[in-house]
């Protein structure tokens, strides 16, 4: 009998120590996971009061001021949207390298993506004097893209374009589409290919932080007495967003002379004609105020005394009869007892969550057709899905525009009134 025996200790504490180390990844992608989640609802509740009030005050729902005090409000509320950008930009990048994004591909005007694009950064643009030129050709059709994400890189670029650019100096946009063969043989098939450039004549880059430039929370210029702000976070989004779209972005850049972006993507030309017109660069239709007599009976379903502050005196002076609950149980029982027109509910409240509650709410027939919108800090991804599970019908993340809720509310009620 011949028998050969190995020794495989060490493979056996190899394999307990990769066991171990990938628990130690689950548990420490789990807890920042949790830290996140935390973050933004921790950071969105206080920027929702701020970012309320200031919105009302500017709309002058506690009174009349005067041109300082619009221009002091205005310095507010740019300062808190910026805030609230680097918390999304945050949490889109942890969702991205998580791999919890997918596309919301639609058909999209690229010519409308350009313009609505250009909107964001053209007040910036104009106090520097900055020359903004874009081009874009008419024979481009309606493209299958996800329009939001790529309008958070094209605002990117462009808001990095006017920071790095001197005053008078010149930004482009610059979209063209080509075919390209998809590999070396003569016959191989060819895909389409759209191609943005995005130029500037700004400080440029130079060779040596090329390199690093794409990577998350790097700034090239990270001395404590460094002239530009930001995070390093932009342009790491910008990179994952065209690559999950199966593109590439390239820049080429000079010192002193300027920089240029050139985005290529892979594309579909879409066949329905529905463009995502939250790519118009049209604004938004005016609310007419509510009518003597008509009012509707709002019930607000928040703990936060400065949120509840916030949205009550806007809707007071809006005209509406605004109801409370502190608590997701005191929500039910206020719906059950009252006519109510329809619910703002907050998701995270003691004694009772607002998932809890609405899951009540829905559960009795006679209020299966209540308008229900849910106003949360939640902001993670599948957020919006549990609400909506849960029995909301829209779901608005905080900090929420007023204007915005209030033009929901009206759709909500004039479309219920009307079913």
């Amino acid at each position: 009998m011949i028998g050969i025996n190995y020794d495989i200790t060490s493979q056996k504490m190899a394999e307990i120590k990769l066991r171990k180390m990938n628990q130690e990844l689950t548990r420490a992608t789990r807890l920042k996971d949790e830290f996140l989640a935390n973050m933004s609802h921790e950071l969105r509740t206080p920027l929702n009061a701020i970012l309320g009030m200031t919105e009302g005050l500017k709309d002058q729902v506690f009174g009349a001021l005067n041109e300082r005090q619009l221009d002091a409000l205005e310095i507010v509320s740019r300062s808190g949207s910026h805030l609230l950008e680097l918390i999304n930009d945050v949490l889109d990048l942890a969702k991205i390298e998580a791999g919890q994004v997918t596309l919301n591909r639609c058909c999209v005007s690229i010519s409308g993506l350009a313009q609505s694009s250009i909107t964001f950064v053209k007040q910036q643009a104009t106090k520097k004097r900055i020359q903004l030129e874009v081009q874009v050709p008419d024979s481009l059709p309606l493209l299958y893209l996800d329009g939001r994400r790529m309008r958070q890189v094209l605002v990117n670029l462009l808001a990095n374009a006017v920071k790095f650019t001197p005053e008078r100096g010149h930004i482009s946009l610059v979209v063209s589409h080509t075919s390209k063969p998809l590999g070396e043989e003569p016959e191989t098939q060819c895909t389409d290919i759209l191609t943005i450039e995005v130029s500037d004549t700004g400080i440029g880059i130079s060779p040596d932080n090329l390199v690093q430039l794409f990577e998350p929370f790097i700034q090239i210029d990270s001395a404590l007495n460094r002239q530009y702000e930001g995070t390093g976070l932009g342009l790491a989004l910008v990179k994952s967003i065209v690559e999950l779209h199966g593109g590439q972005v390239t820049v080429n850049s000079e010192l002193g002379v300027g920089s240029c972006f050139t985005l290529e993507l892979p594309y579909l030309v879409a066949d329905g004609q529905s463009i995502d017109t939250a790519l118009s660069p049209a604004t938004a239709p005016s609310l007419r105020p509510q009518q003597g007599g008509d009012f509707l009976k709002i019930l607000l379903a928040e703990d936060n005394d400065a949120n509840i502050e916030t949205v009550t005196t806007y809707l007071n002076a809006k005209g509406h009869k605004v109801l409370l609950a502190k608590t997701g149980q005191a929500a039910v029982d206020l719906v059950s007892s009252e006519q109510l027109d329809v619910v703002l509910m907050d998701i995270q409240m003691p004694d009772m969550d607002g998932l809890e509650a609405m899951r009540r709410i829905r559960a009795l027939p006679q209020l299966a057709e209540l308008p229900i919108v849910a106003l949360t800090a939640l902001a993670m991804t599948g957020d919006r899905e549990r609400c909506l599970r849960a029995g909301a019908n829209e779901y608005l993340s905080k900090p929420v525009k007023l204007h915005k809720l209030m033009e929901m509310i009206h759709q909500l009620t004039a479309s219920n009134s009307s079913g």
